[in-house]
């Protein structure tokens, strides 16, 4: 008979054995977001799929914040973050630490994720915008390569915190996650 795992049957890890266990070589940047819910989301994310680091640019709330608390349910806690208040100051760190710059925005030069080969050698940082403006204007020059997830039906463009999750999963399985 199929059951629903309990807590204690998926054997999650805590939250210092997480702190030592690899993570995958991705930094996820957030760029002025605005919304508390999409913060804490994308904490949750990073943590599911063992995320390096989040950097939070500009205007983007930081924790601790109940708001933010409730989508991350603990995660503020596991993965490691910090605040840059200039976007362009943390690209500059990432490049000099050897990642690649990768902006997940609509384009002219922009390609679809599909079409993007993630390189399991390499480090990456992945921005993310905006919910209405998208990744800051002074960031785009500094930018190595524009993605974007393709998107078939009439809206054009995804909630941050989904995008985040489809980008980090896309990351996650070609990176090394077991």
């Amino acid at each position: 008979m199929v059951h629903k795992l309990k807590l204690e049957e998926l054997n999650r890890i805590d939250v210092e054995t997480f702190k030592k266990v690899k993570k995958i070589p991705l930094v996820v940047v957030l760029d002025n977001i605005r919304s508390m819910h999409n913060v804490g989301a994308t904490f949750r994310t990073a943590d599911a799929f063992l995320v390096q680091k989040i950097i939070l640019c500009g205007i983007t709330p930081q924790p601790p914040h109940r708001e933010i608390h409730k989508a991350a349910l603990g995660a503020t806690e596991s993965v490691d973050w910090s605040h840059e208040a200039d976007i362009n100051v943390t690209i500059t760190d990432l490049r000099s630490q050897g990642y690649k710059i990768l902006g997940i925005e609509q384009t002219s030069d922009s390609q679809m994720i599909s079409d993007f080969t993630i390189d399991n050698t390499k480090k990456y940082a992945v921005i993310l915008g905006n919910e209405v403006e998208g990744i800051s204007d002074e960031a785009l020059p500094n930018i190595d390569t524009f993605l974007e997830i393709p998107q078939l039906g009439t809206k054009h463009s995804l909630n941050v915190s989904v995008c985040g999750g489809i980008i980090m999963w896309e990351f996650a399985k070609a990176l090394g996650l077991k």
